[in-house]
C-alpha cells in the first residue's frame, strides 16, 4: 500500500502543481492560493464533522499549524515560478525539497549515505544547468530558478512537518484541515497586505474570471489537499524512503502535462538540467 499511496501522491502534486501554474498565468497568485484553499477548508470541515475528528486533537496538530505557515509561501513561491518560466524546468527543480527531511535525519543524528552525498551533487549540477545559457528555447528567469528553490524548501518542510502531525486516519483529517484553516489565514493576511500596497487581488477581468475559474481552484486545492493525505499515509504504513522516493516523482507528471498541453519545447541543457535534478532527488531520497 506505501508504493500506491506514494504514486498516488506524485499523480496529484503533478496535476496540482500543473492547474496551479495554468490559473497564475491569468488570475493573482496569492487569489489562487486563499481561493483554492478556502474550497479545501470547507471540504476537510465537513469530512471532520462526519468522521468526529475533533476527538483525536492533541499537541501534534502544531506539526499542522507549522506546516500551515510555511505551505502558502512555498505554494506562493512556486506558482509564481510556474507562471515565469517552463513547467519542465520548474517542476524538477521543485523536487529538490525531499531534501529537507534529509536535513532533519542529520539533525537527530543521522548520517548520509553515498546515494545522498551523490544526490547533493547530481542536484546542485541540475540546478546550474536547468538555468542554463540563453541560447534558444524557452527562457528561465533568474528569479523562478530563486522562487523554485524557495518553494522546494517550503515543500520538504510541509512534508517532514504533516507526517509528524498525525498517527490516525481521522487525526490526519483534523490535522489537514487545521493546516489548510492555517493556510487560508497566513494566505488572507498576505493578500490584505497586497492590496493595501496597491496590488491586485482580482484579475483583469473582475470576479466573473475568478468565478469561471472556481472548478479549476476547487481541483488545485482538493488535489494538494489528498496529495499531503496520501503522502503521510504512505509515510506511515511503509518505508519513509520508499514513499519518498515514489511521491518525488510528480514533476514527471507536471512536465508532461506541460509538454502535452502547453506544447512546451526546452532547450537541451534545460532539459537535461531538470532531468539531473530529478535523478539527485532520488539519490538523495534512496539514500
Amino acid at each position: 500500500m506505501t508504493a500506491l499511496f506514494a504514486l498516488a501522491t506524485s499523480l496529484l502534486w503533478g496535476l496540482a502543481d500543473f492547474g496551479g501554474g495554468l490559473l497564475t498565468r491569468r488570475v493573482p497568485a496569492l487569489t489562487v492560493v486563499v481561493v483554492s484553499q478556502c474550497i479545501a477548508v470547507a471540504v476537510l470541515g465537513a469530512i471532520v464533522v462526519a468522521t468526529g475528528g475533533w476527538h483525536q486533537a492533541d499537541h501534534r496538530l502544531w506539526f499542522a499549524v507549522a506546516a500551515g505557515v510555511v505551505g502558502p509561501v512555498a505554494m506562493l513561491s512556486f506558482y509564481k515560478a510556474l507562471a515565469l518560466g517552463p513547467m519542465g524546468v520548474v517542476s524538477p527543480l521543485g523536487s529538490l525539497g525531499v531534501a529537507v527531511p534529509v536535513g532533519v535525519g542529520l539533525v537527530l543524528g543521522e548520517r548520509p549515505g553515498v546515494l545522498q552525498f551523490a544526490g547533493i551533487a547530481v542536484a546542485v549540477a541540475g540546478v546550474v544547468m536547468a538555468g542554463g545559457p540563453q541560447f534558444r528555447g524557452a527562457p528561465v528567469q533568474r528569479q523562478a530558478i530563486v522562487l523554485t528553490l524557495l518553494a522546494a524548501f517550503g515543500f520538504g518542510a510541509v512534508m517532514a512537518l504533516i507526517s509528524e502531525a498525525s498517527t490516525t486516519v481521522t487525526g490526519l483529517f483534523l490535522a489537514l484541515f487545521v493546516q489548510r484553516v492555517t493556510n487560508v489565514a497566513v494566505g488572507g493576511a498576505a493578500l490584505y497586505v497586497s492590496v493595501k500596497r496597491g496590488g491586485e487581488a482580482l484579475p483583469e477581468g473582475g470576479l466573473g474570471v475568478v468565478r469561471a475559474a472556481l472548478p479549476a481552484l476547487a481541483f488545485v486545492g482538493l488535489a494538494d489537499v489528498a496529495a499531503n493525505g496520501t503522502y503521510a499515509m504512505a509515510a506511515h504504513q511503509g518505508p519513509v524512503t520508499v514513499a519518498a522516493v515514489l511521491a518525488s516523482l510528480y514533476p514527471v507528471v507536471t512536465a508532461l502535462a506541460a509538454r502535452g498541453v502547453l506544447k512546451e519545447r526546452l532547450r537541451g541543457v534545460q532539459a537535461a538540467g531538470a532531468g539531473i535534478a530529478l535523478v539527485g532527488t532520488l539519490l538523495l531520497a534512496a539514500g
